[in-house]
């Protein structure tokens, strides 16, 4: 298939038959994964502090420094968490938390090397929103900055802070956070040290058709730069809990929500778009493990993780729990092999 443009991406969006869409994902998907198989992660996401100076408007995750839900997970709660993660065949660690107004890069480094002088573990932390402000804090280079980190053991970056790479939504979606250039210069300085990443989009909030296919397109046009994004994964806002998600409209512009139908018209188009990203993740955290199934003949070919900890969509009200188990289950039952995975797709074990 010869590769889209945004118009012809926009027209599949907007007007393409479902079915229709799914089949031509589909027929993708087995082009680039013939084997037939799913794959999927055992990791935990430790988010290590929920206070966060951003605010962002979609966030139920949050808490300001004086509140009383407000935390910062010390050293040996952090290392119990990361020994339950190895004793369930995890190999990854998500470590983010929120921009702590208070922790400098002395932090980070510190917590880095601490994890890696004890475990054998891939540490996938710290999104752009993170680094971007160690960088300011510090006043170094976005490069100097990913160096120290990467120096001290971070060895992956995930793709949290996307949310939809357009300024005009994130002027009302997240006012404090980085613009949409400053997620894109953090990854793209990651990709040319040798660092890979995941890409997300967060839709369904107050976005239009012609801001998603403009993110999709910011991230095709990076990896045709630096072919460093591993995999894409699209989600649904949740808007329970959150200060958007408490009205209808914010500044005039509509919240309409995503529909089981929206995300999968959404997930097909990013699978026949992102042509360059080899790997698109469904996401059973917000859609539940039938939705999930259904996104595999929708362009999908990954499992995301059994996440054995999740916490900013279950604070949004939002709870699906899976064990490795169930994931192995839902894989099978949807006609595919099962495999477990590493951070950069290496197959570890089939079931």
């Amino acid at each position: 298939m010869n590769r889209i443009d945004k118009h012809t991406a926009l027209k599949l969006l907007k007007n393409s038959d479902l079915l229709d869409l799914g089949e031509t994902a589909d027929t993708i998907r087995k082009n680039l994964h013939s084997e037939g198989i799913v794959t999927f992660i055992v990791d935990r996401n430790i988010n290590y502090t929920n206070i966060c100076i951003n605010k962002c408007r979609f966030c139920a995750f949050y808490r300001d420094a004086e509140s009383p839900d407000a935390y910062l997970l010390d050293k040996d709660e952090i290392f119990k968490k990361i020994d339950e993660t190895i004793a369930l065949g995890g190999t990854q660690i998500l470590l983010q938390g929120g921009i702590h107004p208070e922790l400098g890069l002395d932090y980070y480094t510190n917590l880095l090397k601490s994890i890696k002088d004890r475990y054998s573990i891939n540490i996938h932390g710290f999104s752009p929103p993170e680094i971007y402000y160690l960088a300011d804090r510090h006043h170094l280079t976005i490069k100097e900055t990913l160096a120290i980190l990467r120096s001290a053991g971070l060895d992956s970056i995930p793709g949290g802070g996307a949310e939809i790479l357009s300024d005009r939504v994130r002027e009302v979606l997240s006012p404090k956070k980085i613009k949409s250039s400053q997620w894109m210069s953090v990854m793209e300085e990651a990709h040319k040290i040798g660092m890979r990443t995941t890409a997300t989009m967060m839709f369904g909030s107050i976005e239009e058709p012609e801001d998603i296919i403009e993110h999709l397109d910011a991230i095709r046009t990076l990896q045709d730069k630096t072919r460093g994004f591993t995999a894409f994964i699209p989600w649904s806002f949740q808007p329970k809990n959150t200060e958007i998600g408490s009205r209808f409209t914010v500044h005039g512009s509509r919240f309409y929500g995503a529909t089981a139908v929206d995300y999968l018209k959404v997930l097909a188009v990013s699978r026949i778009y992102l042509d360059n990203v080899r790997n698109i993740q469904a996401s059973w955290v917000t859609q539940g493990l039938r939705l999930a199934q259904a996104a595999l003949r929708f362009g999908a070919n990954d499992f995301g993780s059994t996440m054995i900890e999740e916490n900013v969509v279950r604070a949004a009200g939002v709870s699906y729990r899976v064990s490795k188990e169930d994931i192995i289950q839902a894989i099978k039952s949807a006609g595919f092999k099962a495999a477990q995975r590493d951070t950069h797709y290496n197959l570890i074990k089939e079931f």
